[in-house]
């Protein structure tokens, strides 16, 4: 089962280079993500959702390698090459792995003008090395959501965010546990 991350930036430098760092993380077999997106909220207030993978272009180099194929077996390979291509995009542009694509449209709607999120399925990691090389994020980000469990959680949130969280309002107050 995969877990997901979801972190905020006050800019979007911030969550592209994380996105970098990750992706080079995976490069070395330190984590294994399913998808990693890049929402970002304009100052005019449109989120945009920067995908790692262009499901599109790549529908449609695919198609038309198919289509050109089955073209050279009706004798016309520019045809089956288009054809191919447009069916290919089409399905490429339907099809959405990974984060639905509606959740994170909502997620960027909910950011601040001008503000980021990163956010990450990921089916496994080393979780020590993965925190070690992200320690140069140190106090930028915010947890939005995860699906860690709440001790995993609070150490990403110690990790990322400036400030310590404050609990339930029992726990700031002293009355934890009555």
């Amino acid at each position: 089962m995969s877990d997901l991350v979801i972190v905020a930036f006050q800019d979007e430098a911030t969550a592209f280079e994380v996105r970098a760092e990750l992706v080079s993380l995976q490069k070395e077999y330190l984590i294994e993500m399913e998808d990693v997106v890049v929402v970002t909220r304009t100052e005019k207030g449109d989120v945009i959702l920067h995908q790692a993978v262009n499901l599109t272009a790549s529908g449609a180099v695919g198609g038309g390698f198919w289509g050109a194929l089955v073209g050279l077996l009706f004798l016309n390979p520019l045809v089956g090459a288009a054809v191919g291509a447009g069916a290919g995009a089409l399905a490429g542009r339907a099809s959405d792995i990974g984060i639905n694509d509606d959740f994170l449209r909502d997620v960027g709607a909910a950011l601040d003008k001008g503000g980021s999120a990163v956010c990450v399925l990921i089916r496994k990691m080393t979780a020590d090395k993965v925190a070690d090389r992200l320690a140069r994020f140190r106090a930028k980000g915010r947890v939005v959501q995860t699906s860690f469990g709440k001790e995993q959680e609070d150490k990403l949130r110690a990790m990322l965010e400036a400030t310590k969280p404050m609990g339930t309002p029992s726990d700031q107050m002293g009355l934890k546990g009555l």
